[in-house]
């Protein structure tokens, strides 16, 4: 089900919003009947993305809302998390840095939210690895990870 505007071609081409036969929604822009622009699109188990899409994919700035109360914003290319974000997890930990192909990937700083300790340094494939620094509250590592 769709309401909005239309090209001359009767594409979704313009704002609008949609309901989709899997239950979610979609409110934003369409060019040539694909989301593209600025959209808000709500999955019906309760995640929701707000941001940027190109031709039909998650692309430029966005947030995403996961069901499990965790959240990500930052940049997306082609659907994934990609270039620099920040990631709250359900249990209170946070993820400031850069992304790859939706994994911590390059520099970023992990907060350990029940013990204050402190990740700051180079992630490869959502592992620590690298230089980096553990930072706890009465003593610090320096030096380098491996697989974690």
């Amino acid at each position: 089900e769709y309401d909005g505007e239309r090209n001359s071609a009767g594409e979704r081409h313009g704002r609008g919003k949609a309901q989709l036969p899997n239950g979610d929604t979609y409110d934003g822009e369409y060019e040539h009947s694909l989301r593209n622009g600025q959209g808000t699109y709500r999955f019906k188990n309760g995640a929701r993305y707000i941001g940027q899409y190109l031709q039909n994919k998650k692309h430029g700035h966005g947030v995403f809302f996961y069901p499990d109360g965790s959240k990500y914003e930052g940049s997306w290319v082609n659907d994934q998390k990609h270039g620099y974000g920040e990631y709250t997890y359900a249990n209170g930990d946070t993820y400031a840095g850069e992304w790859f192909n939706n994994y911590r990937h390059g520099q970023g700083t992990y907060v350990y939210k029940d013990t204050g300790s402190k990740y700051v340094g180079g992630w490869v494939n959502g592992n620590q690895e690298g230089e980096a620094e553990l930072i706890h509250l009465n003593h610090r590592y320096r030096g380098k990870f491996l697989n974690g």
